[in-house]
């Protein structure tokens, strides 16, 4: 990745002046982000973003040229710009790996750095997260419901021409395979991060040639052992499919060669594909495949399957290159280092929602011995021990709603990406991390996969950081009472 220190919310940088011009340059703060509420209402979200966070930060420095232009907006002094000259990491990072289903308001990432090393990063850390992680549920969502009498659909991801921007489509590209696709339409995604690439055909070949006969027939010279015939730009049924299988007749089979497929990208497609299989193994095309596309989502696959549709692969586009949703993961001080003490820090609001849970904090998952089925998450203190014989999960809105779990395995999440500046954290490739995104939903129970109204994941704080989050919530409420809202 080129130097892109450069991007991040210009507050960032007059933050980081103002801690520079008040001394407090060198003072270590404790940032946490996390969201606040899954994606597309579902039940859980994808882990995602770490490669790109790890190549911001390996080159992570202000050139001459960023000093300049710095310089030239007349909101820097000369101290301060010499002082960003030198400026790099020297800070840590933790992040739950990615393809770890993780859930609102657990702390997915945490910065621990000097006050203007963790300032000038959120920016980045959060646009890496908020956007690796929702293509990565969506791919997650839209895969997991390509099922026909217990067997995977492939899908492919076909986003790149609906993403917002050449290196959106790229990361979307690797993220939707990490989410589960097998394959993606972006070559140069399929080259950088070694993923199979995929193609048929466009319309365009249709529409420039005298009918679909001609253009099959020209495609299936050029491409012999790729033919997949796109039969929907006059009437499926009608013309483009007796073409395409007019030119397996006359080309194809004459030389050796086999009718790969036919892709539908209009129309309704569970009765279209339908028809198309009876039409297909009528004329002896029986291991000839389907391919569907055309604005899929995790619902029409649901439906085509309801319906008994006929398909053997899916190519899906927008609703995983540039869902309509949104992330809202956000970057929050939790604690600072004072005299060799550290202190938790919380934002208090009106919504309960959006208090924070103060404090340098560590995430922990229980699982089930027998079943190996997640059973829920506790947001603790770094410093507390946690039973690994017996734990009480207690609800933090609901105090009276308490689990007693035994007889599980306990797995902390946040691992060391950087520590003391040095990365530490071996980066898997796009399809290892394909392999533990399966396997880690594997210990979801359905309930929390399914569409509607997934079952809610038990995310609970220990009864010590309940105790510091309530303590915190009474002593600055109380400053607020007592202190300058009198005054005024």
């Amino acid at each position: 990745m080129e130097n892109k220190t450069l991007m991040t919310d210009y507050y960032e940088l007059t933050m980081a002046k103002t801690y520079f011009d008040e001394g407090d340059k060198d003072k270590v703060m404790y940032f946490d982000i996390f969201f606040r509420q899954n994606p597309m209402n579902g039940g859980y979200t994808v882990a995602a973003g770490i490669d790109e966070i790890i190549d911001y930060v390996n080159n992570l420095k202000f050139s001459e040229e960023d000093i300049d232009y710095l310089r030239s907006t007349g909101d820097f002094n000369e101290e301060f710009l010499n002082y960003l000259k030198d400026f790099k990491f020297t800070g840590s990072i933790y992040a739950v790996p990615d393809g770890t289903p993780v859930f609102p308001n657990e702390p997915v990432i945490t910065v621990k750095a000097k006050a203007i090393e963790a300032q000038i990063l959120e920016t980045a850390l959060l646009a890496c997260f908020n956007h690796a992680a929702l293509v990565a549920t969506a791919a997650k969502r839209i895969t997991d419901e390509a099922v026909i009498d217990g067997k995977k659909i492939p899908v492919m991801e076909f986003g790149a021409r609906r993403a917002r921007g050449i290196d959106s489509a790229i990361e979307a590209s690797k993220y939707g395979v990490m989410g589960g696709c097998v394959a993606t339409s972006n070559t140069y995604a399929g080259k950088k991060y070694d993923i199979p690439v995929s193609g048929t055909m466009a319309h365009s070949l249709v529409t420039n040639s005298a009918n679909e006969y001609e253009a099959f027939l020209k495609y299936a010279k050029a491409n012999p052992n790729n033919c997949i015939f796109l039969v929907d730009t006059y009437d499926t049924l009608r013309s483009g499919i007796p073409a395409a299988i007019k030119v397996a007749r006359d080309y194809l089979v004459p030389n050796g060669y086999k009718f790969k497929g036919i892709r539908i990208d209009s129309g309704d497609l569970a009765y279209l594909s339908k028809e198309a299989r009876k039409l297909l193994n009528e004329a002896g095309f029986t291991d000839t495949k389907i391919c569907l596309s055309n604005g899929l989502n995790e619902y029409t696959i649901r439906d085509l399957v309801k319906e008994g549709a006929k398909f053997d692969s899916l190519g899906v586009g927008d609703n995983i290159a540039a869902s309509k949703e949104r992330l809202g993961g956000v970057y929050k001080l939790v604690a600072v280092e004072e005299q060799g003490n550290l202190i938790p820090k919380i934002k208090v609001s009106e919504d309960s929602i959006k208090t924070i849970n103060p404090g340098y904090k560590k995430v922990y998952r229980f699982y089930d011995k027998k079943t190996g089925y997640a059973l829920g998450d506790v947001i603790a203190l770094h410093n507390e021990k946690i039973n690994k014989k017996e734990y009480t999960l207690v609800c933090p809105t609901d105090e009276w709603k308490k689990t007693t779990l035994r007889d599980y395995e306990l797995k902390e999440l946040l691992v060391p990406i950087y520590l003391n500046g040095e990365q530490v954290y071996h980066n898997p490739t796009v399809q290892e991390r394909r392999e533990y995104c399966k396997e880690e939903f594997k210990t979801l129970y359905p309930e929390i996969k399914r569409l509607d109204t997934p079952h809610e994941y038990y995310v609970d704080l220990s009864i010590k950081l309940l105790n510091l989050k309530k303590e915190l919530i009474t002593k600055y409420r109380g400053n607020i009472n007592n202190g300058y809202t009198k005054k005024l």
